[in-house]
């Protein structure tokens, strides 16, 4: 029972998960906007969503209790911690310093993909209140 409630919400699950890794990198890209140097970083969603669902990276926490274990990492500079690779966005206007961040796409992105989290979030509620009307018999 327990496992076709999870199957029935882990699309949304997993969509937020990354929605969510996106939005830290999208933030870290506005924070580091006047770091000499700095490029500025997104993933592929839809590629990365595809290949989570596919298993090909896995979003849950991983629980070692012993020193044997292999945990998953913490995310670098080229990976998030869940496996998905981490692209980096090509320069749009030249800068001196080197810094590839243009703060009007990245505000875009930001809203858009805080709008997309939104519209996960109001999915997953309409799931579970479907869920407990079927339960409650309504």
């Amino acid at each position: 029972m327990i496992g076709k409630i999870d199957q029935y919400l882990s699309f949304n699950e997993t969509a937020l998960s990354l929605r969510a890794q996106r939005q830290e990198l999208l933030a870290s890209n506005i924070a580091n906007a006047d770091t000499p140097n700095y490029k500025a970083r997104d993933i592929d969603f839809s590629n990365a969503l595809q290949n989570a669902l596919a298993g090909k990276t896995g979003n849950a926490n991983l629980a070692t209790t012993a020193q044997q274990h292999i945990g998953r990492g913490k995310p670098s500079g080229d990976v998030l911690a869940n496996g998905t690779p981490v692209q980096y966005r090509g320069e749009v206007q030249g800068n001196v310093d080197g810094n590839t961040v243009d703060m009007d796409v990245e505000r875009n992105q930001f809203a858009d993909n805080a709008l997309r989290y939104e519209a996960g979030i109001t999915m997953i509620n309409h799931q579970i209140k479907g869920l407990l009307a079927a339960i409650q018999g309504q």
